[in-house]
């Protein structure tokens, strides 16, 4: 996550306060320019534009939630960087984790700070229909889409025909599996129905799913000042076009050298993908027990939808393979998701439990590590002050924000008037 920028690992060298010119243009290449967005093998529809049509009016849809309060851009709001701007959500309760931003989600290889989903489909039904977010359910929503115009005609373009629902004693109106709420009348009615019919509903819901997916992974970013500062310099010119500040300069240096920032933080992406046990001290003064990764490990393997599922359209390809080489051991308890830092000026609050509410704070508290909490758990890095200067700490926020890049297309953060198709 993003505190962990100015983590110093034990075996890591003595950092640098400068980089020579040759390791400079090593490490910033490493950094820039980004690859080109792989489709997600596991959505047959991942890269289809119809399919993202249809998950885009699902968005931005209150219908999914029971009485109509929630749609997906309620905590996603494309106005607050696909955040809520909270620093912990509220859905139908509070919840205990900062809403990741959706910028670039469609590159991310695990979803939620614990990482418990493996695809951006599978990621979808957990808020769509966990009691404590949106509350929906995949029989209300077979529902919906079945009964409307727009969606029918599209979902049945895509996917084939939707199956009959009107036989209220096969599919009554909500339905859906609640193994932690086994007396709610939705979990009765969803294990009074006939495995083959539950089948049927699974397959609408993961099919939306994608559909949602495919929209999603468009919320590409383009190019960034860094990028075009690491093009021209890279190319030969040593001021690389201008196109950072004197400061983001300085703070670009300190980012690939004396701060150590692609410790975590590193590739294109600005993350290595994986999790950590950080030290950053708690929301409301109150130590949390949340087993992070350690938790999460277990419930994507556990997955009935993850990529080596079922429903996965590559079953066993190289997403596959991550989830079955998974493992789960005390050392991962209470270790997050490192996010990208690409845009990070514009999701604050930061932190899985949105700490900090500003880049300067989490810079700050790096700085110094003032109030850091040492859980007892098993870490694997050790946490030493950086000892920035007042003007050091200015210029990698001044960095930071250098990251910051627009939709690659704007139209896909509005909500459309109805689903649309170029068959």
């Amino acid at each position: 996550m993003i505190g962990s920028i100015l983590l110093l690992s034990v075996a890591a060298l003595s950092p640098q306060d400068a980089l020579s010119p040759e390791r400079f243009a090593r490490k910033l290449s490493r950094i820039s320019p980004r690859p080109e967005l792989r489709s997600d093998p596991t959505n047959a529809v991942a890269s289809d534009e119809d399919a993202a049509r249809l998950g885009q009016a699902l968005f931005f849809d209150a219908r999914l939630s029971p009485d109509e309060r929630f749609s997906c851009a309620t905590c996603h709001d494309p106005a607050l960087g696909f955040t809520d701007g909270r620093s912990l959500p509220q859905g139908r309760g509070p919840l205990m984790r900062n809403t990741p931003t959706l910028f670039d989600v469609g590159r991310r290889r695990w979803l939620f700070w614990d990482g418990r989903t493996d695809t951006l489909w599978a990621q979808i039904r957990h808020p769509l229909e966990s009691p404590h977010e949106m509350d929906g359910d995949r029989l209300a929503l077979a529902h919906l889409v079945r009964t409307d115009e727009g969606y029918r005609a599209q979902y049945e373009a895509l996917f084939g025909q939707l199956p009959e629902l009107e036989d209220s004693q096969r599919f009554p109106a909500r339905a859906k599996p609640m193994p932690e709420h086994r007396e709610d009348p939705r979990h009765l009615a969803w294990q009074a129905m006939s495995a083959s019919d539950r089948a049927l509903i699974d397959e609408v819901l993961v099919n939306v799913s994608k559909s949602l997916a495919s929209y999603q992974s468009r919320l590409e970013t383009g190019p960034s000042k860094l990028d075009l500062f690491a093009e021209a310099y890279l190319a030969g010119d040593p001021a690389g076009g201008g196109h950072l500040s004197p400061e983001a300069r300085r703070g670009l240096d300190l980012f690939l050298g004396k701060g150590q920032c692609t410790l975590c933080h590193m590739g294109p992406e600005l993350t290595d993908e994986e999790f950590h046990h950080l030290a950053v001290p708690p929301l409301n003064d109150e130590l949390p027990i949340d087993a992070g990764r350690h938790l999460g490990a277990l419930l994507v393997k556990k997955d009935p939808f993850n990529a080596s599922g079922e429903h996965s359209d590559q079953p066993k390809g190289e997403r596959a393979d991550f989830v079955q080489l998974l493992i789960s051991d005390a050392d991962q308890f209470g270790e997050m998701r490192t996010p990208s830092l690409r845009n990070v000026a514009q999701t604050a609050p930061y932190m899985h439990q949105g700490q900090f509410q500003t880049l300067e704070e989490v810079v700050r508290f790096y700085s110094t590590l003032e109030g850091a909490q040492r859980t007892g758990h098993h870490q694997e890095l050790t946490l030493t002050p950086a000892d920035f200067t007042a003007r050091e700490e200015e210029d990698l926020v001044a960095f930071l924000r250098s990251l910051t890049a627009p939709l690659t297309a704007a139209s896909w953060a509005v909500a459309p008037k109805e689903p649309s198709s170029s068959r």
